[in-house]
């Protein structure tokens, strides 16, 4: 099975021979496009005291549609018996700017060292993707398509986090996954119903759950069926104190011959404050297909929904949902064009609202969020994305 995190690696044992082969290899995606979308507000802050304003009509140059703009190294060293060293260095950029995105971090996408043993499994050291959101990434109809997944909500805003070791397991159709984050580096702004911010670097001495994270995953790749079953919790810090997010998921997918797949998925989630009280209760479903009408076009279809129990003390939220389409037209196996289109109604696009602390738009700097009084928002985007 082709994970997201297929950079990581991992430990066990230590052995090798004098005469070790290593290889090293430069890749990376540019990834942009012309983006139109309605009813865009700004991001709520204290500097606009949390009011997006009015909705309006935005027509821009965006980096990343299918795929995150980024450039990587990375490289393995055969050390013998079985045993293999390697390590990824990803730097994510946006195409339109030319800036660093992940707050600025020079490897924000991934940075990880490892080494693994043939039968046993391998163990990396550094910021990689945490476990659940790695076994997802099969399950998800437009593979974490940068618009218009809601991939943060999926997994949560913390899909990445910082001074992270983790295990990966492949044995047979079996994959097994697991990691903990001594501070997972993720910081958000206050926000409505919030007023302190959320998260930091962690690591701190005395305080050794300070935006601790673990999780665990295992993922199942037997023909034509697949299927995971994942937990994640990050405890960021709130306060003087630290809070929990919770998640579970579950997934499955099935191939209907070489064209055709369909897959679908449930995530149970609850953040609590530091003192325990609930900041937000819900269940996320999805379900989506993808297919390959010729060698060159392929069509994804995904629906996404939100059922909202208890948002910030608001047990009435409305119930967020999208429907999304992709069609991607391959020109060669480097280069593609691609249409993507979502509409969104109760939260903006990527199910951008409160309950994600928008983190989409502050993590791409482009606005998903709903202006005042509205209630849908729709996207179109035409791109061109390169692989090298």
């Amino acid at each position: 099975m082709k994970f997201v995190g297929m950079g990581a690696v991992a430990l066990i044992g230590c052995a090798g021979n004098a005469y070790a082969q290593s290889s090293v290899t430069l890749y990376g995606v540019v990834d942009a496009n012309l983006e139109y979308v309605t009813h865009v507000g700004s991001v709520p802050a204290a500097i606009n005291q949390f009011d997006p304003g009015v909705g309006n009509r935005v027509y821009r140059l965006s980096s990343g549609g299918l795929s995150g703009s980024r450039w990587g190294i990375r490289g393995a060293e055969n050390l013998g018996a079985g045993m293999k060293a390697m390590f990824v260095l990803e730097s994510g950029f946006s195409l339109d700017s030319g800036g660093s995105q992940q707050a600025g971090r020079l490897f924000g996408r991934q940075a990880l060292v490892g080494v693994q043993k043939a039968g046993l499994g391998q163990i990396t050291l550094g910021r990689q993707y945490t476990s659940m959101m790695e076994a997802l990434s099969n399950f998800s109809p437009a593979s974490y398509a940068t618009q218009y997944e809601p991939v943060v909500l999926q997994s949560g805003p913390n899909y990445r986090e910082d001074n992270t070791v983790k295990y990966t397991g492949q044995f047979g159709p079996i994959t097994a996954l697991a990691h903990w984050s001594f501070g997972t580096g993720l910081a958000l702004p206050a926000s409505v119903g919030l007023t302190t911010p959320i998260g930091g670097n962690g690591e701190v001495p005395g305080q050794f759950r300070r935006d601790t994270a673990y999780g665990t995953a295992i993922a199942y790749a037997g023909g034509a069926l697949g299927a995971t079953v994942g937990y994640d919790q990050w405890n960021p810090t709130i306060g003087t104190g630290s809070g929990t997010a919770k998640k579970a998921a579950v997934a499955v997918s099935y191939a209907i011959g070489e064209q055709t797949k369909v897959m679908g998925g449930y995530r149970w989630g609850q953040n609590k404050s530091q003192t325990g009280a609930v900041i937000q209760r819900d269940e996320f479903y999805w379900i989506g297909a993808t297919y390959q009408a010729s060698p060159a076009l392929s069509l994804t279809f995904e629906y996404d929904y939100d059922k909202v129990h208890s948002l910030y003390g608001n047990t009435d939220a409305a119930n967020p949902w999208q429907i999304a389409f992709v069609g991607n037209y391959a020109f060669s196996k480097r280069t593609d064009v691609y249409l993507s289109t979502a509409y969104a109604k109760n939260a903006g696009l990527m199910m951008e609202s409160l309950a994600t602390f928008y983190a989409n738009s502050l993590s791409l700097g482009n606005s998903y969020v709903l202006g005042k009084g509205q209630s849908t928002m729709f996207g179109l985007a035409l791109g061109v994305r390169h692989k090298f």
